[in-house]
């Protein structure tokens, strides 16, 4: 076949495709309007599934098996109105695929509804019972913008009048002074922590037009990510670490160091016109339900004590919160430095020492590695089984859908599509992949007494992060040490207790310490919020983060069992697409459009 057929057929075939979800979405759209659940299961498999993201129901909502959906479809149509399904230009086009193992037919398509403009994903695939009919087995809607309310991006974007050329008034840096202060006003959000999900729903609110002040403990954005310890660097690459609106310089290295994203951060908030109170800490908060907006404390470092009254509170502060510090028989009579690993900054002093960290996580092992560099005698201590991924090439196979072509939006509706069982589904093919790669590695940890295990259902360490935060180890090369020797390993379990020197072995002897590091992890965000509201509003909002009985997680990126509480945590690429769905809740219950739960 030469060139010019090779090109023919590919376009024959590109519009076959095309044909093929234009004609699904031209029948999904007439059985729509007429809420005929049977003629809208018609167009799905049996074993189908769909994810709305605010469109048709103004929640998170997975729903599996084709006679839900068309029920639930047909029920939530009188109220969306959905209409105008169409493949849209300059977004990729529709292609063959293969997804969860299935050959498919994917494409993104746009819609309107009585509120504004969605997109989503539908993949197809022949039905044998159907005549072998192109039918979904999987769909996804999501809401993308409120009509007349638009982001002020692009042609959107403000024109700059209010201080352009403005002879004998406040110009840009006046306006950006007077906005930072907040003397005559209220801001309407009160976000709380400037990493990377304070900044990225702060930013997408802003350009909804929302009046939102983010609060910051430490003296400068971005010293949560410069305080953490020296040697640290992105675990994921950086195609798919993006902050909202403004992607980082392609000159930039694939895992990006800890100061670098730092210093980003704080360009970010500038670039962005994020309004931002550093050194200022939120101390608590009281909802006012007459007035329907909170009583908030936030300190700044010379110990004064403003009050705003903000509507909306957002918890962007990390999947985690307090360090925590287990009860460790002895170790109080310890003489040597005991740190939580949120302190540990570098081994350099350290030459020569011994060290014992209680941990083998991430943060364990990677504290261990910076040890070891600077000749530090260095032994893991393991309480539990840990799930051991190397980031290149098994982690990485987590981020399959950035690595695709096309623009970063079309890879942040992909991401956000699937339910939870295709979520496990997927997790569990990815995992047993990643034990084919890494199966030297986990055969030699194994070897020396290392219990590794691949999560409770065989989901690897993803599943871990989502339902725990933690129990993982994305290894930077402190697995080949540990098999080496040249970092020991010890099991808890062998411990008797901590003494003076080090650590006492049931057997009588004792492995010499002076510097024991608790890589122990955190408290979940609920015990922040305990702290700040109170008992009786933790209690109210229940868990927050770990997966919930829908399959989702706990109370994050979505109203709250309390009306005005919201949270957002996580990598960076999940407050990316994430914020983007958690600001358009707050701009539609500031419009009066969404009440709470």
């Amino acid at each position: 076949m030469n060139e010019f057929d090779q090109s023919l057929r590919e376009f024959q075939v590109a519009e076959q495709h095309r044909r093929a979800v234009a004609t699904w979405l031209k029948a999904f759209e007439t059985a729509l309007i007429s809420r005929d659940a049977a003629q809208i299961g018609a167009l799905f498999h049996a074993d189908s599934h769909w994810r709305d993201v605010l469109a048709f129901t103004w929640h998170m909502t997975p729903v599996a098996g084709r006679d839900n959906i068309a029920t639930r479809l047909a029920a939530e149509q009188a109220r969306t109105a959905a209409h105008g399904f169409h493949l849209p230009k300059g977004r990729r086009a529709p292609r063959l695929v293969k997804r969860l193992g299935i050959d498919s037919i994917e494409a993104i398509f746009e819609f309107a509804t009585a509120e504004g403009r969605g997109a989503g994903i539908i993949r197809l695939a022949p039905a044998a019972e159907a005549g072998d009919a192109m039918l979904a087995w999987h769909i996804s809607t999501a809401l993308q913008s409120l009509t007349g309310h638009e982001e002020k991006i692009g042609a959107n974007r403000p024109t700059g009048a209010a201080y352009s050329r403005n002879f004998g008034g406040d110009n840009w840096a006046d306006v950006r002074r007077k906005a930072s202060a907040y003397e005559d006003r209220n801001p309407a959000v009160l976000v709380i922590g400037a990493a990377q999900a304070g900044l990225s729903v702060a930013a997408r609110l802003n350009q909804l037009g929302v009046d939102t002040l983010v609060v910051e403990k430490w003296p400068r954005i971005g010293d949560s990510w410069r305080r953490r310890y020296h040697s640290l660097a992105l675990h994921n690459s950086i195609h798919l670490n993006h902050l909202p609106y403004m992607e980082f310089p392609p000159t930039w290295p694939k895992y990006i160091p800890k100061d670098m994203l730092g210093n980003w951060f704080e360009f970010y908030a500038d670039a962005m016109e994020i309004n931002c109170w550093t050194n200022t800490e939120f101390v608590s908060g009281e909802w006012d339900e007459a007035a329907k907006c909170w009583t908030a404390s936030v300190k700044h470092a010379d110990g004064t004590v403003r009050v705003l009254r903000p509507r909306h509170l957002v918890f962007a502060n990390g999947v985690s919160s307090y360090p925590m510090i287990p009860d460790v028989p002895g170790l109080q009579d310890f003489k040597g430095q005991v740190i939580h690993s949120e302190g540990f900054d570098s081994g350099a002093g350290w030459e020569g020492k011994n060290a014992l960290i209680l941990g083998t996580g991430s943060s364990a092992n990677d504290i261990a590695l910076d040890l070891h560099s600077h000749g530090v005698n260095t032994t893991l201590i393991q309480r539990g089984s840990t799930t051991v991924v190397s980031i290149d090439p098994s982690a990485r196979l987590n981020e399959a859908i950035w690595d695709e072509d096309g623009p970063l939006e079309d890879k942040d509706l992909l991401s956000a599509s699937p339910t939870p069982p295709m979520i496990i589904k997927g997790y569990k093919a990815v995992t047993q992949r990643m034990l084919q790669l890494d199966k030297e590695l986990i055969e030699g940890l194994k070897s020396i007494g290392f219990q590794h295990d691949v999560g409770e259902d065989e989901t690897g360490h993803q599943m871990k992060y989502f339902r725990r935060g933690g129990g993982y180890n994305l290894d930077a090369g402190s697995s080949a040490l540990l098999i080496k020797g040249e970092l020991g390993l010890l099991r808890y379990d062998r411990i008797e207790c901590f003494t003076a020197e080090g650590a006492l072995l049931k057997d009588g002897t004792t492995v010499p310490a002076d510097l024991i590091i608790l890589a122990t992890g955190y408290y979940p965000q609920q015990e922040l919020v305990r702290r700040a509201l109170g008992e009786e509003m933790a209690n109210r909002i229940g868990p927050v983060w770990g997966i919930g009985e829908d399959g989702q997680l706990n109370n994050m990126y979505k109203r709250t069992p309390q009306q005005g509480v919201w949270f957002i945590a996580g990598g960076l690429a999940q407050c990316r697409v994430n914020s983007k769905y958690l600001a358009l809740q707050i701009k539609a219950m500031e419009l009066g459009k969404l009440g709470p739960l």
